[in-house]
Protein backbone atom coordinates (compact mmCIF):
# COMPACT_ATOMS: atom_id res chain seq x y z
CA UNK A 1 0.00 0.00 0.00
CA UNK A 2 2.84 2.37 0.83
CA UNK A 3 4.52 1.70 -2.53
CA UNK A 4 1.29 2.38 -4.43
CA UNK A 5 0.69 5.58 -2.47
CA UNK A 6 4.29 6.75 -2.87
CA UNK A 7 4.03 6.38 -6.65
CA UNK A 8 0.94 8.61 -6.57
CA UNK A 9 2.63 11.14 -4.27
CA UNK A 10 5.74 11.22 -6.51
CA UNK A 11 3.61 11.81 -9.61
CA UNK A 12 1.99 14.78 -7.86
CA UNK A 13 -1.14 16.79 -8.60
CA UNK A 14 -3.69 14.27 -7.30
CA UNK A 15 -3.19 14.00 -3.54
CA UNK A 16 -2.67 16.52 -0.78
CA UNK A 17 -0.02 14.18 0.61
CA UNK A 18 3.40 15.47 -0.39
CA UNK A 19 5.89 13.39 1.58
CA UNK A 20 6.59 9.69 1.06
CA UNK A 21 4.98 7.25 3.49
CA UNK A 22 6.20 4.00 4.97
CA UNK A 23 4.20 0.96 5.98
CA UNK A 24 4.26 2.12 9.61
CA UNK A 25 2.46 5.34 8.60
CA UNK A 26 -0.38 3.32 7.13
CA UNK A 27 -0.44 1.03 10.18
CA UNK A 28 -0.64 4.12 12.39
CA UNK A 29 -3.55 5.53 10.36
CA UNK A 30 -5.37 2.21 10.68
CA UNK A 31 -4.83 2.18 14.43
CA UNK A 32 -6.15 5.73 15.04
CA UNK A 33 -9.85 4.84 15.23
CA UNK A 34 -10.23 1.16 14.32
CA UNK A 35 -13.75 0.87 15.76
CA UNK A 36 -14.98 3.80 13.63
CA UNK A 37 -12.99 3.17 10.43
CA UNK A 38 -12.97 0.69 7.56
CA UNK A 39 -10.22 -0.19 5.10
CA UNK A 40 -10.62 -2.08 1.83
CA UNK A 41 -7.86 -3.28 -0.49
CA UNK A 42 -8.06 -4.41 -4.11
CA UNK A 43 -5.52 -6.94 -5.34
CA UNK A 44 -4.82 -8.36 -8.78
CA UNK A 45 -4.45 -12.04 -9.66
CA UNK A 46 -0.81 -11.90 -8.45
CA UNK A 47 -2.02 -10.72 -5.02
CA UNK A 48 -0.46 -7.29 -5.62
CA UNK A 49 -2.26 -4.26 -4.20
CA UNK A 50 -3.78 -2.23 -7.05
CA UNK A 51 -5.98 0.04 -4.96
CA UNK A 52 -7.24 0.83 -1.51
CA UNK A 53 -9.87 2.96 0.13
CA UNK A 54 -10.67 3.87 3.68
CA UNK A 55 -13.18 5.77 5.73
CA UNK A 56 -12.39 7.35 9.08
CA UNK A 57 -13.79 10.09 11.29
CA UNK A 58 -12.37 13.57 10.77
CA UNK A 59 -12.18 16.38 13.30
CA UNK A 60 -13.81 18.83 10.86
CA UNK A 61 -16.86 16.62 10.34
CA UNK A 62 -19.90 15.96 12.55
CA UNK A 63 -20.09 12.50 14.18
CA UNK A 64 -22.66 11.26 11.63
CA UNK A 65 -20.18 11.85 8.79
CA UNK A 66 -17.03 10.03 7.80
CA UNK A 67 -14.13 11.00 5.55
CA UNK A 68 -13.04 8.84 2.59
CA UNK A 69 -9.75 8.43 0.74
CA UNK A 70 -9.22 6.41 -2.42
CA UNK A 71 -6.00 5.42 -4.17
CA UNK A 72 -5.72 3.34 -7.34
CA UNK A 73 -2.42 2.25 -8.88
CA UNK A 74 -1.20 4.58 -11.62
CA UNK A 75 -2.33 3.19 -14.96
CA UNK A 76 -5.16 1.16 -13.45
CA UNK A 77 -7.86 3.85 -13.30
CA UNK A 78 -11.06 3.22 -15.20
CA UNK A 79 -10.96 -0.56 -14.73
CA UNK A 80 -13.60 -0.78 -11.99
CA UNK A 81 -11.22 -0.93 -9.02
CA UNK A 82 -12.58 2.26 -7.46
CA UNK A 83 -16.17 1.14 -8.05
CA UNK A 84 -15.60 -2.21 -6.35
CA UNK A 85 -13.91 -0.53 -3.41
CA UNK A 86 -16.68 2.03 -3.07
CA UNK A 87 -19.40 -0.65 -2.98
CA UNK A 88 -17.67 -2.26 0.02
CA UNK A 89 -17.01 1.10 1.67
CA UNK A 90 -20.65 2.20 1.45
CA UNK A 91 -21.74 -1.01 3.18
CA UNK A 92 -19.13 -0.48 5.89
CA UNK A 93 -20.18 3.15 6.42
CA UNK A 94 -23.81 2.10 6.84
CA UNK A 95 -22.79 -0.69 9.24
CA UNK A 96 -20.89 1.87 11.32
CA UNK A 97 -24.03 4.03 11.48
CA UNK A 98 -22.77 6.94 9.40
CA UNK A 99 -25.29 9.10 7.54
CA UNK A 100 -22.99 10.62 4.92
CA UNK A 101 -19.49 10.35 3.47
CA UNK A 102 -17.22 13.33 2.81
CA UNK A 103 -14.47 13.46 0.23
CA UNK A 104 -12.12 16.42 0.07
CA UNK A 105 -10.29 16.61 -3.25
CA UNK A 106 -7.73 18.97 -4.69
CA UNK A 107 -9.49 21.23 -7.20
CA UNK A 108 -6.81 20.40 -9.79
CA UNK A 109 -7.40 16.63 -9.45
CA UNK A 110 -9.75 16.11 -12.39
CA UNK A 111 -9.66 12.32 -12.05
CA UNK A 112 -10.59 12.41 -8.38
CA UNK A 113 -13.34 14.95 -8.92
CA UNK A 114 -14.77 12.86 -11.75
CA UNK A 115 -14.55 9.63 -9.72
CA UNK A 116 -16.49 11.00 -6.75
CA UNK A 117 -18.99 12.83 -8.97
CA UNK A 118 -19.69 9.59 -10.83
CA UNK A 119 -20.45 7.88 -7.50
CA UNK A 120 -23.10 10.50 -6.70
CA UNK A 121 -21.12 12.89 -4.50
CA UNK A 122 -22.13 16.55 -4.69
CA UNK A 123 -20.19 19.68 -3.79
CA UNK A 124 -20.89 21.12 -0.36
CA UNK A 125 -17.80 23.13 0.64
CA UNK A 126 -14.71 24.77 -0.91
CA UNK A 127 -11.48 25.63 0.89
CA UNK A 128 -9.53 28.20 -1.08
CA UNK A 129 -5.77 28.67 -1.11
CA UNK A 130 -4.83 25.70 1.08
CA UNK A 131 -1.09 25.47 1.64
CA UNK A 132 0.20 21.91 1.34
CA UNK A 133 3.23 20.64 3.27
CA UNK A 134 5.28 21.19 0.10
CA UNK A 135 4.32 24.87 0.06
CA UNK A 136 2.10 24.45 -2.99
CA UNK A 137 -1.18 26.35 -2.79
CA UNK A 138 -4.36 24.60 -4.01
CA UNK A 139 -8.09 24.88 -3.59
CA UNK A 140 -9.90 21.87 -2.12
CA UNK A 141 -13.44 20.83 -2.92
CA UNK A 142 -15.42 18.81 -0.40
CA UNK A 143 -18.10 16.54 -1.78
CA UNK A 144 -20.87 14.77 0.12
CA UNK A 145 -22.51 11.40 -0.48
CA UNK A 146 -25.69 10.71 1.48
CA UNK A 147 -26.08 7.08 2.52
Amino acid sequence: MARLLNDIIAKGDTTALTRPVIAQDINDWMAETPEKSAWHVAVNNKEEVVGFQWIAPHCNLPPEAVDIATFVQIGQSGLGIGSALFDKTVKAAKNHGYVWINSTIRADNDGGLTYYQSRGFRDWHIDEAVILDSGQVVDKISKRYDL
